[in-house]
């Protein structure tokens, strides 16, 4: 018997990406990834440290998020996905701020989860369809949540050219 999996809460946003990036860290965190982007979290589109990931984007312009919370880990068509990567994040306050690495912190999103560690699955499409100044685009991208032990980061499908 298969147990089926529970989308627990949906949120959508528009976030500015500003200098191609967007967070999501526990509330009580630092959320200085200044250290974390290095070649390899470059490519890879993600960077981690204590209670924060850095979301890459191929924009430095506005870009549409959703974050998705299940009860479990999710299965999806990763067919309709360029890039999907993996990582942990542990949320100890039980709140995620989501934001632009330039906005004003205590302004920003808020997603109120159950304390724990967490699996992060980041989800990106649309990304070669970047308009000659790569201003314009429909570059969008997806966070997927659930209750889960690791920290590591995992490249589950990898974009065909960087």
């Amino acid at each position: 018997m298969c147990r089926k999996i529970i989308k627990m809460k949906s949120y959508r946003y528009t976030l500015f990406a500003d200098y191609y990036q967007f967070y999501l860290q526990d509330e009580q965190a630092d959320g200085d990834l200044s250290d974390s982007w290095t070649k390899e979290a470059a490519d890879n589109l993600l960077a981690v440290a204590a209670g924060t990931i850095g979301v890459g984007t191929v924009r430095n312009m506005y870009v549409s998020v959703v974050v998705e919370v299940y009860d479990s880990e999710p299965e999806e068509d990763l067919s309709v996905w360029d890039h999907v990567m993996e990582c942990g994040i542990d949320v100890p306050s039980g709140r995620i701020v989501i934001a632009g690495c330039t906005d004003y912190f205590p302004d920003a999103a808020r997603i109120v989860i159950p304390q724990g560690s967490y699996r992060a699955r980041i989800y990106y499409s649309v990304l070669s369809a970047l308009g000659g100044d790569a201003m314009d685009g429909d570059d969008n991208y997806k966070v997927a949540l659930w209750l889960g032990e690791g920290a590591g980061v995992k490249v589950i499908k990898k974009r065909s050219s960087t």
